[in-house]
């Protein structure tokens, strides 16, 4: 099997290494630009998908490693995908990674005190089968009253400018927030682990019993 992490994002492969499967990462280029009316759910459910087909069209032929045996011949290793993406939408804005100190002061300003909720697309694309499940999770966060001086020192500190929202939460972001509430304590990373388990399983691939 073989197991591919369509994101150059160092906290998605973490989460995945939790797994103790082995995998590689290959960095996947879309646009990722929201359509109009597109409601965030959608966003990154499209995202998550797209994600894993781009990477699936790099590798040459769809299965196995670039220039291998092809899909469905005797002795192919079966390729599966993982897309993800994650935006947070709050006050009817969608929020996504900041970019800059400025404008992670910004977003944390404009959530303080305020009910966000992070959307976590995820999808798993089978390039033998062409089977693509995908889903998304929702976390809901409640954000503490912060003052400036508190959202200072936090960006200083932390640096969450390629976090959706301009935290992180497996770090001193935890400090941010009064309550988190989700199907998936690990969505809120970046990859929700439960439900990835669910598509692996689905496709033969138990991390219970990986052999």
């Amino acid at each position: 099997m073989d197991l591919i992490l369509a994101s150059s994002s160092p906290y998605r492969a973490d989460l995945l290494r939790r797994l103790n499967l082995p995998f590689r990462q290959v960095s996947p280029d879309i646009d990722e630009t929201m359509h109009a009316g597109e409601h965030p759910r959608a966003l990154v459910a499209r995202l998550a998908r797209e994600k894993a087909r781009a990477v699936a069209s790099t590798l040459g032929d769809a299965s196995g490693p670039a220039g291998g045996p092809a899909s469905g011949r005797e002795g192919a290793t079966v390729r599966l995908i993982i897309g993800s993406d994650q935006v947070l939408w709050a006050n009817d804005e969608v929020l996504t990674k900041p970019g800059s100190t400025e404008r992670a002061q910004h977003q944390l300003t404009s959530l303080s005190g305020s009910q966000a909720r992070l959307l976590t697309g995820v999808a798993l694309l089978n390039t033998d089968s062409g089977h693509m499940q995908f889903s998304v999770a929702t976390t809901t966060l409640h954000f503490r009253c912060l003052s400036a001086a508190e959202i200072a020192h936090y960006v200083a500190t932390e640096m969450p400018l390629d976090c959706a929202g301009a935290f992180k939460a497996e770090g001193l972001g935890i400090s941010l927030f009064e309550q988190i509430s989700g199907d998936d304590h690990t969505a809120i990373i970046g990859l929700p682990l439960i439900r990835l388990i669910d598509f692996l399983r689905n496709e033969g691939y138990n991390p219970l019993q990986p052999d």
